[in-house]
């Protein structure tokens, strides 16, 4: 046991060194991992639009139309800033960016509800941003059902009965509405999370693969492992390595998603060990996978930038965050767990999000714990192979 401390030992040092003599890797592995959350959070502080400028047509002149209006302007979500006369004055004002929504009110609104039949509103939206749609959306939608409301007591009142009555008819079973999880209802809440723990994972991953291509191409792969280690199990140099990694992004993985998300007031409701326990089996899956993509594919340092930084959107929606594992085809829903963000991300929502305990993501956790069992064999696996290979082409260029 004592040797195989010392073999480790001498593998994480070794590590460690080519970490910090490397300046990509120290940019992706210290400087990345922690600007990338800050201007994150940073954009998505305030997570809902307020007071969003608006401007409305009010073709029908009516108490109706009036009363809406007052409601509209009343709400935190929207300002009515411009009362236009045409909606081609109110177009005008859209394309120039001083309003982002228009409300139009047709002549025959009033008539129409005095009749006692539908009447319509024109909502246009500018959707160059999801935070505008959102803003119009929920404060005109907000308006709409206090609006119905009161028309229908006014109806239920010229029919004869009194307020209270009228109440009962119109709502006989109360409810109340509460959000869970994200009560702000905002984006950052949403996927900032997610893209933190996306964060770590892909820093981690590239980090990794820069440090293989580094060695392949300058044909030192074996050169970095210690000789008495050469003709013998490379179990110790993969843990060896595996165990530098790990002591660099524990404290990164602190910072990112516990530290910074306290930072920035995100919904935060499980506990730090929980959370650290978790993320203990995905830092090895993501280190043993990085090793074994690297070991085998990358044969130049510049590659995995090339490559594999793009696979960030596509690992994001296969994670289940943006497209639900329940619309996915099965082919795609398999796929996804090839990767460690994917049980990762899931488990992480579960554990920070939503106040789930380590039982509630037993599937998750065991899913990362195979994947660091399955990559931990063909990282070492791919240590031998490259060792064969290497004295392979050696004995062929002796025997030329």
């Amino acid at each position: 046991m004592k040797q195989v401390f010392v073999d480790i030992l001498d593998v994480l040092l070794i590590e460690m060194k080519r970490v910090f003599h490397d300046k990509m890797v120290i940019l992706i592995f210290f400087i990345a991992t922690l600007l990338y959350p800050l201007i994150f959070c940073g954009i998505y502080f305030n997570e809902n639009v307020e007071s969003l400028p608006i401007a409305v047509v009010d073709e029908a002149v009516c108490d109706a139309s009036r009363r809406f209006i007052h409601k509209l302007d009343a709400t935190p979500e929207l300002s009515v800033d411009y009362k236009c006369c045409s909606m081609a004055e109110a177009e005008k004002l859209m394309r120039s960016r001083k309003v982002h929504a228009i409300f139009y009110f047709p002549k025959d609104f009033s008539t129409l509800l005095t009749s006692e039949r539908t009447a319509h509103i024109g909502v246009f939206c500018d959707m160059s941003s999801f935070y505008f749609y959102k803003a119009a959306l929920l404060g005109g939608n907000n308006v709409l059902i206090d609006e119905m409301h009161t028309i229908q007591l006014e109806r239920l009142g010229g029919e004869g009965l009194t307020g209270e009555q009228a109440r009962e008819q119109l709502q006989p079973i109360s409810y109340e509405n509460v959000t869970l999880f994200n009560t702000t209802g905002g984006y950052g809440s949403f996927f900032l999370p997610a893209l933190m723990l996306l964060v770590i994972h892909q820093t981690l991953f590239l980090g990794i693969c820069i440090l293989a291509g580094d060695a392949n191409e300058n044909r030192k792969s074996l050169v970095l492992i210690p000789p008495r280690l050469r003709n013998r199990s490379f179990r110790h140099v993969t843990l060896g390595r595996a165990l530098a990694y790990m002591v660099l992004y524990v404290p990164i993985t602190l910072v990112d998603l516990w530290f910074i998300p306290r930072w920035f007031h995100l919904p935060q409701l499980g506990n730090l060990y929980n959370i650290l326990v978790f993320m203990l089996p995905f830092l090895l899956s993501v280190i043993f996978f990085g090793m074994t993509i690297g070991n085998i594919f990358v044969r130049r340092k510049i590659t995995p930038m090339l490559c594999f930084v793009f696979f960030s959107v596509i690992l994001f929606f296969l994670s289940g965050m943006v497209w639900p594992h329940a619309a996915m085809p099965r082919f795609w829903y398999a796929f996804a767990y090839i990767f460690p963000s994917t049980p990762g991300i899931q488990g992480f929502i579960k554990l920070s999000s939503m106040g789930a305990e380590l039982a509630e993501v037993r599937m998750e956790y065991l899913a990362l714990w195979i994947q660091a069992g399955v990559y931990f064999i063909t990282a070492t696996f791919s240590l031998w192979f490259i060792k064969r290979y290497k004295l392979y082409n050696a004995i062929n260029t002796l025997k030329i």
